[in-house]
C-alpha cells in the first residue's frame, strides 16, 4: 500500500466549518472575521485578563539536525491527544514563512494525521499577516530615505541607517544592494540590503505586543539610524508608527483554524528562533489561554534557542509559567549527533546513538537545571526505529529522572500521543518554579557571558571590537536592562554548527549587536548567522506544482 504524503491526507480529512470550531472554544460568531469557510480571525474583544488554573504546555526540542525531529507534528498531536482524555484543549503556532516552504525545510502544518488545516492555505499566503508586516516594515524604509532625500532635518547620518527593506523569501541576492541610483529625483544613493521578513523588528514587535496601544508604542520605540551626533534615531521621530499600526491593524487580530481532529489551532506570527525570538504571538497565546483548561504551544529550534528565548524573554515580559516542557527528541536525530550520515540512519546503531545522546541530556539539563522546569521526552517514532534503541533513549531518561514517552501522532493522530498526553497532565497538577537564565539587572555582557555559561556551557564569551563599542553605545542610550536575544546557529549548543552533540571547551563569539527597542530585547549576532537565508541547490519549490483542478502536490 502506498504511504499518502502530507498534502495527500491533508487533502482527504473532512474540515468543519470554523464557527464550529469557535463554539467549540466559546467563542461567539460576532467575534470571527471570516476569511472563508475554514479560517477566520479572532477579534480581540475575545481577550480575557487573566487566566486562573489554565495550563500552559511548552514543545521543544534538541538539537535540529536534517534527520528531522517533528516538533510541529507533537506539538499537534499532543493537542489531539489532550482532548481524548477529555480536556479542553488548543494548540498556538507560529505561522510559516515562504522562504522556508520554498526553500528546504518546507512548511509547518506538522505531518502525517498530526497536521493543521487547511493545510496548504496555511503554508501559503494564509491570511495575509506576514504581507502586512512586509508592507509596515517597507513603508518605514520608504519614509526613512525620503525624510533623507527633502533635506534631513533629523541629521540622519545616511551610513549609519540600521533599518533595512524586508521580503518573504530566501533571497540571498538581496543581502547587500545599492539602492538610490539614477538622478536627483530617484533618491540618495547608499548602501542597503534586504532581511528575511520573519527576521524584521516588526515581526518580534508584532508578535510581542499585547494590543493596538502597545502595538503603536513599540512601533514609535525602534531604531532606524543614528545621526551624526551617534544619537538614535526612531521610528516616532519620522511619525511613522501611526501608518504602520493601520496596515497591520487587522493582522494583530490572531487566526483561528484546526487540527485533522477538529482541535482549535491559534496560529499567529512567525519569528524565526535562530535570528529573532521564535514563538507565536502573544495575543495568540492569551487568545488560546483565554478559552482552553490546556495550550499547548512551541518554540522554534532546540531549548538552547527558542525555548530559552520564551522563557527569558516572551514568559518573563508577561508573567507567564510554563506548567510543564515536552522536550522533542528522535532516535534518527541522536544517532546524527552521533556522527552518522542520513543514508546510514535506517540502521540500528546503538553505539552511533549513544554518542548522540549527550545532546538530549544536555538539553534536558537545560530546561530542569537553569529554567527549573516540569520536563517529560517525547521520542517522535520513525518506522525504522528499534525496540533496542527507544529502550536506550527511555533508560537514559530515566537515569536522570526524566520520563521518556514513545510518540506515535504522525501515523495514529491523537491515539499515538495518549501516553505523552498522560505524563503532561500528571506533570501540569504543579506549576514549575521558573528561573532564569540571567538577571536582567547584569549589563550586557554580563546577560550575554551568563546566558553563554548557563545555557551553551560555554567556557566564555569572546566580544569583537565593534561589538563592544556597540554595546557600550547601548548602554549609554538607556537600552542596558532589556534581555537578550541570541542570533546563533541552531545546529549546535556553540556558535558553530559542526560542533554536534554537546561540544564542550569552546568560546561563543559576538561580532555585533542591534538594539531592537521596540520588541524590546538586544539581537547578539554570532557566528556566520545571516538575516537573510538563500536557497538550496535544490530548492522545495521546485517540485511544488498545480494541475488543472486547482490540486496541489510537492507541498511539504
Amino acid at each position: 500500500m502506498t504511504q499518502l504524503s502530507d498534502i495527500e491526507i491533508a487533502q482527504k480529512a473532512n474540515l468543519q466549518p470554523i464557527q464550529e470550531i469557535a463554539q467549540k472554544a466559546g467563542i461567539p460568531t460576532e467575534d470571527l472575521e471570516l476569511y472563508g469557510k475554514y479560517k477566520a480571525k479572532v477579534n480581540l474583544s475575545a481577550l480575557k485578563s487573566n487566566f486562573p488554573d489554565k495550563k500552559l504546555i511548552l514543545v521543544t526540542a534538541i538539537s535540529p539536525t536534517s534527520a528531522g525531529e517533528g516538533k510541529t507534528t507533537v506539538s499537534v498531536g499532543l493537542g489531539d491527544a489532550l482532548r481524548m482524555r477529555n480536556k479542553n484543549s488548543a494548540i498556538a503556532l507560529r505561522e510559516p514563512s515562504l522562504g522556508p516552504v520554498f526553500g528546504v525545510k518546507g512548511g509547518a502544518a506538522g505531518g502525517g494525521y498530526a497536521q493543521v488545516l487547511p493545510m496548504d492555505d496555511l503554508n501559503l499566503h494564509f491570511t495575509g499577516d506576514f504581507h502586512a508586516i512586509g508592507a509596515a516594515n517597507n513603508l518605514l524604509a520608504a519614509m526613512l530615505d525620503n525624510h533623507i532625500h527633502h533635506g534631513n532635518s533629523l541629521n540622519i547620518d545616511p551610513r549609519r541607517i540600521v533599518w533595512k527593506r524586508c521580503v518573504d523569501m530566501n533571497d540571498r541576492q538581496l543581502r547587500k544592494i545599492v539602492d538610490g541610483l539614477g538622478n536627483r529625483v530617484d533618491g540618495v544613493p547608499r548602501q542597503d540590503g534586504f532581511d528575511i521578513t520573519v527576521a524584521s523588528e516588526i515581526m518580534a514587535v508584532f508578535c510581542l505586543a499585547n494590543s493596538v496601544t502597545d502595538l503603536k508604542e513599540r512601533l514609535g520605540k525602534m531604531i532606524v539610524a543614528y545621526n551624526y551626533q551617534g544619537k538614535p534615531v526612531l521610528a516616532s521621530d519620522l511619525k511613522a508608527e501611526g501608518a504602520m499600526a493601520v496596515l497591520l491593524k487587522d493582522a494583530l487580530k490572531p487566526n483561528l483554524v484546526q487540527t485533522i481532529e477538529g482541535t482549535p489551532a491559534y496560529i499567529h506570527g512567525g519569528p524565526f528562533a535562530n535570528i529573532a525570538h521564535g514563538c507565536n504571538s502573544i495575543l495568540a497565546t492569551k487568545m488560546a489561554l483565554s478559552h482552553h483548561d490546556y495550550t499547548v504551544t512551541e518554540a522554534g529550534f532546540g531549548s538552547d534557542l527558542g525555548a530559552e528565548k520564551f522563557l527569558d524573554i516572551k514568559c518573563r515580559n508577561n508573567d507567564l509559567i510554563p506548567n510543564a516542557v515536552v522536550l522533542v527528541a528522535t532516535v534518527r536525530a541522536l544517532k546524527k549527533h552521533g556522527g552518522l550520515k542520513n543514508e546510514q540512519l535506517n540502521q540500528e546503531n546503538i553505539s552511533a546513538l549513544q554518542q548522540g545522546m549527550p545532546n538530549l541530556l544536555r538539553h534536558i539539563s537545560v530546561l530542569s537545571d537553569v529554567f527549573n522546569t516540569n520536563v517529560v521526552v517525547a521520542v517522535n517514532r520513525f518506522p525504522t526505529d528499534t525496540e533496542a534503541e527507544l529502550d536506550l533513549i527511555k533508560q537514559a531518561c530515566q537515569e536522570v529522572g526524566i520520563n521518556a514517552c514513545i510518540c506515535e501522532v504522525w501515523a495514529r493522530g491523537g491515539q499515538g500521543g495518549l501516553e505523552l498526553a498522560d505524563q503532561v497532565i500528571k506533570l501540569s497538577e504543579t506549576q514549575s518554579n521558573l528561573s532564569f537564565a540571567y538577571s536582567l539587572r547584569q549589563g550586557i555582557k554580563e546577560k550575554i557571558s551568563e546566558l553563554a555559561k548557563n545555557v551553551y556551557k560555554a567556557d566564555g564569551v569572546d566580544f569583537t571590537k565593534i561589538a563592544k563599542e556597540k554595546i557600550s553605545n547601548a548602554e549609554q542610550s538607556g537600552y542596558g536592562n532589556l534581555p537578550i536575544c541570541m542570533a546563533k546557529t541552531q545546529y549546535s549548543f556553540s556558535d558553530n554548527p559542526e560542533l554536534i552533540a554537546a561540544p564542550d571547551n569552546f568560546k561563543i563569539t559576538v561580532r555585533d549587536i542591534r538594539v531592537s527597542a521596540g520588541a524590546g530585547f538586544i539581537v547578539a549576532l554570532t557566528g556566520t548567522i545571516m538575516t537573510m537565508p538563500g536557497l538550496p541547490k535544490i530548492p522545495v519549490a521546485e517540485n511544488i506544482d498545480i494541475d488543472a483542478q486547482g490540486i496541489i502536490t510537492g507541498l511539504m
